[in-house]
């Protein structure tokens, strides 16, 4: 019996020892440098979003958060790896709705986003500006849908990609208005926005920010925003559902997920840092001027919001016949 005892006394202490270190491991993180992977290219919402949570992050856990732009295959380069590194804190990902959407869209990516990543932290959400070339010669939403039906096929948007939360914007567009617009992706908002201001491509969904300086400036023509309210950057201008199409909405928001064995007390630390930025009042006055509003939700809020949007964005993509080549 005593012997017994030993032994279960020994093993305990056994498995104490293996286990401390890594409780102190997570109890000490972040050690070092930890990398955001941004899976889009650069000047994107996702990528000014990384940035500012990257700072943030490195003045509250006192390490460099360091920024890594690897775009490509609609957002799946990044992304599978982050699904595949290490999961010790190290390497965590910005992702958005394109991640979501493509669930559905994009049936052989490498990896399954609620199985092989986990929940982290959300950022914020903003809505979109549908904005057009003067050289198009619409003055409104109801002029461009008319415009559209009367020459189908005949009028192009840009987007930064398939799957993306601007493409669904104007896949959803086109359904809703029963009209035929074609998609013309390129690999990055920036160059999208490029495209558009140079009169390339005709009209585009675009962040409110980066597109009102060319809307101010008369390279582009702003016609609606798409929140279910006006926008507070541009409050004169109506929103999609106002201008002829009830019920539209879209919008883009961003969070942080990690690789899926990422463990818990490191997820929690991570997810309370960033909410604590989210809740200071110059994070909200710094988004406000962004077009965004702050997101903070629990880790278990957040999983919830994904698996949830997962299914939303099925089923915008199943209404508007959305397919990807």
């Amino acid at each position: 019996m005593d012997h017994r005892i030993t032994r279960r006394g020994l093993g305990a202490l056994a498995a104490g020892a293996l286990a401390a270190p890594a409780i102190a491991q997570e109890t000490a993180w972040p050690s070092r440098a930890v990398r955001i992977v941004v899976p889009f290219g650069a000047g994107g919402s996702a990528d000014i979003a990384a940035r500012n949570v990257a700072e943030a992050l490195s003045q509250g856990l006192g390490q460099p958060f360091v920024v890594e732009n690897r775009p490509g295959a609609g957002a799946s380069i990044g992304t599978d790896a982050v699904a595949k590194a290490a999961p010790d804190g190290y390497t965590i990902l910005m992702m958005s709705n394109t991640h979501t959407a493509n669930e559905t869209l994009l049936p052989n990516r490498p990896y399954v986003l609620m199985r092989d990543l986990a929940a982290a932290a959300a950022v914020n959400v903003a809505h979109h500006v549908l904005a057009v070339h003067p050289s198009l010669g619409v003055n409104s939403v109801a002029e461009l849908i008319a415009k559209a039906k009367a020459s189908p096929g005949t009028i192009d948007y840009a987007s930064s990609g398939p799957g993306t939360p601007y493409h669904i914007a104007g896949e959803v567009f086109r359904a809703m208005a029963g009209i035929e617009i074609q998609h013309i992706p390129f690999r990055s908002s920036g160059e999208a926005r490029t495209a558009l201001i140079s009169g390339q491509v005709p009209m585009m969904f675009d962040a409110i920010p980066t597109m009102e300086p060319h809307v101010a400036g008369g390279r582009a023509k702003a016609l609606a925003t798409t929140g279910a309210q006006r926008d507070p950057l541009l409050p004169n201008l109506p929103t999609v559902a106002e201008a002829g199409l009830p019920g539209y909405e879209a919008s883009i928001w961003l969070g942080l997920m990690a690789p899926a064995q990422m463990p818990k007390p490191i997820v929690e630390k991570l997810n309370a840092a960033v909410n604590d930025w989210l809740g200071k009042p110059a994070t909200r006055a710094a988004m406000a001027k962004q077009g965004a509003q702050p997101m903070p939700m629990s880790v278990a809020e957040f999983d919830a919001f994904l698996r949830k949007d997962v299914d939303t964005q099925r089923q915008y993509i199943r209404m508007a016949k959305i397919e990807v080549n």
